[in-house]
């Protein structure tokens, strides 16, 4: 199958006072058409940086020093500003973990949510206004009329979550990107705007790639899940082969952290330390002084990212990868 997004050996820097500090490195992987691929980790394991290095969206002091980023033909590393100023909107959109900060307060939502759409297409204004309210109903905001009047303070969290949807959504874009968009947002609410995003998408023919830390949002969403730890892919497979056979220790530790209700006086293991914030100066596998199963050998050579199971093409970057030994209760079912 073709892909729509592929991302080979990624690397991405941040310059500072004392240097660069690399914080996405050597990351590959595709995206298929009409394919939801979520990426999940820690924060700080590069997932956020991942996703702004596709849309080249990583300010002043961030740069792409290596790698390749193709949307079908075209390469986004050395497209110019205009090919990406049409990009972003038309084929590619992205949802903010933070809507607030990413709507302008100062402008009704009708306003920027037509403006949008009017940048994108050729719709007229007062066709552009009916297809915004079109979208509003889509996302299931009731009074679609009364939200395009109000200001983004005016509106619940989950409101505004629905308006970015809408706003990403409105051009029928080839690639959604969704950067945790339902942190801050109630359980249940969480659930309506997932369903709201999958479904819009599915209609479209749009591809998904979610960054979340949530697993129960990555089980139900997911066709095939990316783990990333300390800027790396530490492992990639089909989101079933993910939940019931980890082939890697972070990923056994992330799904053994889950709370399950269906398990009596579980006590949650939690993993030790935390993510490295300087990769640099780590010799061996960037997991290894948090891993129950690492030898001597994984803090003196850095492992590869390889496949570990050729009928599924699940792929891990562990030495010991065969030595684990998995819980059935410790998946999100």
């Amino acid at each position: 199958m073709e892909s729509l997004l592929k991302v080979t050996h990624l690397k991405t820097a941040f310059r500072t006072d004392f240097g660069s500090n690399v914080v996405v490195n050597d990351v590959s992987f595709t995206v298929n058409h009409s394919e939801t691929v979520a990426i999940v980790g820690e924060s700080g394991s590069g997932k956020s940086v991942t996703a702004l290095s596709i849309l080249q969206l990583l300010g002043k002091r961030g740069y792409i020093s290596d790698g390749s980023i193709r949307l079908n033909e075209l390469e986004l590393t050395t497209a110019t500003k205009q090919q990406l100023q049409h990009l972003r909107g038309n084929d590619i959109s992205m949802v903010f973990q933070e809507p607030m900060s990413a709507l302008n307060p100062v402008l009704k939502i009708g306003y920027q949510l037509v403006e949008v759409i009017r940048l994108h297409t050729s719709l007229d204004k007062a066709k552009a206004k009916l297809h915004a309210v079109e979208m509003l109903k889509k996302v299931g905001l009731s009074d679609p009329l009364r939200v395009m009047r109000a200001y983004p303070f005016a509106l619940s969290g989950g409101m505004r979550q629905r308006v970015m949807i809408a706003m990403a959504l409105a051009c029928r874009p080839k690639l959604l990107i969704a950067d945790e968009p339902t942190t801050a947002l109630d359980v249940t609410v969480q659930a309506q705007i997932m369903r709201v995003m999958k479904q819009l998408c599915e209609e479209a023919g749009t591809s998904i790639l979610l960054i979340t830390h949530d697993l129960g949002v990555v089980a139900e969403m997911a066709d095939r899940v990316i783990v990333m730890y300390a800027g790396q892919v530490v492992e990639e497979g089909h989101v079933f082969d993910i939940f019931e056979k980890p082939k890697h220790p972070y990923t056994k530790a992330l799904l053994e952290a889950v709370p399950k209700l269906d398990v009596d006086n579980r006590q949650l293991t939690a993993i030790s330390g935390s993510v490295p914030t300087s990769y640099e100066h780590i010799m061996g596998c960037r997991f290894a002084n948090r891993c129950a199963y690492a030898k001597p050998h994984c803090t003196q050579e850095p492992p590869k990212l390889v496949e570990v199971d050729k009928h599924t093409g699940q792929k891990s970057r562990c030495f010991e990868w065969e030595a684990l030994k998995v819980k059935e209760d410790c998946y999100v079912k």
